[in-house]
């Protein structure tokens, strides 16, 4: 179930649409908290559909907004230059609220204008919804890159490191390159380079953007340290090495 973007598949994701449910009937402010990429945005504009968005660390355009509005919808509490300033104007001229936040952020003082809190788990702990997450964007790929081709959910690893939004970058960025050119490969890491190029000992420190990638595409085709070293025309004993060098970029 997609609802203005969240998805309701798990029990959590359920439970906190059920709590958002409830306060698009009620006049009272709220505060989300989550990581991001967990659906924040997404809940709060459905509580308020018609409500101005603004970044709490647009500090001077939010205090505007908060003087010509009713209601209003602001993203990251935790990045207000000045809560007392921003409880006070609210406070003021009778705006409702509903404010996202990252899940450690703590003001005691938010307690004078918040009446309900509540928390959206990371996706680590929404497998159904990082399934129906999943499909989602591959569907969405399958339409911007032309339906090129299908997509292996079976052997998918989801990046759910930032949520949805490491997700969906992770898809999109498998569709783009499936069939990419050697070419636009290499045009690819030379714009990566451009800008971290500098010190004296560049080649060595980038030279894991060769090695990661040939090793790990290794390993899965031959299934062994031994038959990958002679594939490649190495001693067992330097990929090995080679390995423990660049074991914090590679897979398993």
């Amino acid at each position: 179930m997609d609802v203005t973007n969240f998805i309701v598949a798990s029990d959590a994701s359920k439970e906190a649409f059920k709590t958002a449910t409830l306060l698009k009937t009620l006049d009272v402010n709220a505060l989300i908290f989550g990581e991001e990429g967990v659906g924040k945005r997404s809940l709060a504009k459905y509580i308020l559909p018609d409500a101005p968005v603004l970044e709490a660390s647009s500090h001077n355009e939010l205090l505007a907004a908060l003087e010509s509005t009713r209601e209003i919808v602001i993203l990251d509490l935790q990045n207000s230059p000045n809560i007392k300033k921003l409880i006070e104007v609210v406070l003021k001229n009778g705006v409702r609220v509903v404010a996202t936040a990252k899940k450690a952020f703590v003001d005691e003082t938010l307690d004078e204008i918040v009446s309900v809190k509540f928390t959206i788990p990371p996706l680590s702990e929404r497998t159904e919804d990082v399934a129906v997450l999943t499909q989602k964007f591959i569907e969405e790929a399958y339409v911007l890159f032309s339906g090129k081709k299908n997509f292996d959910t079976k052997s998918f690893t989801p990046d759910l490191s930032e949520n949805a939004n490491s997700l969906k970058r992770q898809i999109m960025v498998h569709y783009l390159l499936h069939d990419v050119k050697d070419t636009e490969l290499m045009q690819i890491i030379e714009d990566f380079l451009c800008t971290r190029l500098g010190s004296n000992s560049d080649y060595r420190k980038f030279l894991y953007l060769y090695e990661v990638p040939l090793i790990n595409a290794g390993l899965k085709r031959y299934k062994s340290q031994l038959q990958l070293a002679d594939k490649l025309g190495l001693n067992r004993n330097t990929l090995r090495k080679k390995i423990a060098e660049n074991q914090k970029y590679l897979e398993g």
